[in-house]
């Protein structure tokens, strides 16, 4: 297991994406610390079958936002890992509330899903990094919606995961001299609860059929790609922003 005994903290880890990483991290013996906010079921039931596969995990539930909830996170994790150390941290954690125009939107709303998205990845970052030797991995999931802008109403979101695909840079020269790799993920069209709740199934539809691989990707697609930038085996990948699209944008 190229993972064995890696101890990994991910944000938003309870369900969709971030169930379907937790669960690959955890099937690749990393001991896996499972932050969520309002998935209590779903960090149980994820917990509960990293358990029944053999794996080590813990859930805390915290609002990444918020600087206690991090450091109480990181606690929790030293404490129940018995490890000072951390080899990596997966950024998952982020949304987009609501589709709003220029025009419907107020700065409340603009201000927290930057906050959501941009200062819950600054937070994390700069409590864990402290923590990371040679070796360590940051992986952060951005969107394709910071590369084109996003959909309707998206605005505030597609700006604050551009943010992210920029943070991702700038680690990556500042902690690239300590040894710690610095990667983020920019998702396109992804089969989660996300477009159920937020895109109409006719889009969805027309999407899928303009991308070049005519369906949409899976969790588990995206997983698989944060355990290889998470291992040894990504090893020289530093700094990059990798699209996970089927081909629907080159970047």
């Amino acid at each position: 297991m190229k993972l064995e005994n890696r101890v990994i903290i991910v944000t938003g880890g309870a369900r969709d994406i971030g169930k379907a990483i937790s669960l690959k991290l955890a099937a690749e013996g990393a001991k896996v610390a499972i932050n969520y906010y309002g998935s209590e079921q779903g960090a149980k039931d994820t917990l509960a079958e990293i358990e029944a596969a053999g794996g080590s995990a813990l859930i805390l539930q915290g609002d990444m936002t918020k600087q206690e909830d991090v450091a109480a996170l990181v606690a929790k994790t030293q404490e129940t890992f018995g490890s000072q150390e951390v080899h990596g941290l997966v950024n998952v954690a982020g949304g987009l509330l609501a589709r709003k125009t220029i025009d419907e939107m107020d700065l409340e709303h603009f201000n927290k899903v930057v906050q959501l998205n941009l200062n819950s990845t600054f937070l994390t970052t700069k409590a864990v990094a402290p923590l990371m030797k040679e070796g360590a991995a940051i992986v952060n999931l951005a969107s394709q919606a910071g590369r084109d802008g996003g959909g309707p109403g998206s605005s505030a979101y597609a700006c604050s995961k551009g943010a992210v695909i920029t943070f991702t840079r700038s680690m990556a020269k500042e902690l690239g001299p300590k040894g710690i790799r610095v990667n983020s993920l920019c998702p396109g069209m992804i089969s989660t609860l996300f477009h159920d709740t937020f895109t109409n199934e006719q889009v969805r539809t027309n999407v899928a059929n303009m991308t070049p691989l005519r369906r949409e990707g899976g969790a588990a697609e995206v997983a698989d790609a944060v355990s290889y930038l998470c291992s040894d085996e990504s090893s020289f990948i530093h700094g990059t922003n990798i699209d996970i699209n089927g081909g629907l944008l080159f970047s």
